[in-house]
C-alpha cells in the first residue's frame, strides 16, 4: 500500500508500507494493504507507520483527514512531528 502524509507546508512521508495506525475521532484504527475505500476525520494523536511486520515509524499529528482509495492512503494533517 502506498502511504502519503502531507501538511500545508510539506510532504512528511511517501512510500510503500504494510499498514498505518491512525487516531480517528472515535479512537484508533488501522488501515492495511487492499483496504476498502474510506474517508475519516483524524484527531490530534500518534500515527504509526507499519513499514513491515516488525519495523515502525511514528509521528505526533494535529487534526486532519485520511482518504483510502485504490490501495493508497493519503493523510492530510495540520502538522506532524517525528517521534523517536
Amino acid at each position: 500500500m502506498l502511504l502519503e502524509i502531507l501538511t500545508p507546508e510539506k510532504k512528511i512521508y511517501n512510500g510503500d508500507v504494510y499498514g498505518v495506525q491512525l487516531p480517528g475521532i472515535d479512537g484508533l484504527f488501522e488501515v492495511l494493504n487492499k483496504h476498502a475505500p474510506l474517508i475519516s476525520a483524524l484527531k490530534k494523536g500518534n500515527l504509526k507507520i507499519l513499514k513491515d511486520k516488525t519495523n515502525t515509524e511514528s509521528f505526533a499529528i494535529e487534526s486532519g483527514f485520511v482518504e483510502v482509495l485504490n490501495n493508497k492512503a493519503t493523510v492530510l494533517v495540520e502538522g506532524a512531528v517525528a517521534i523517536n
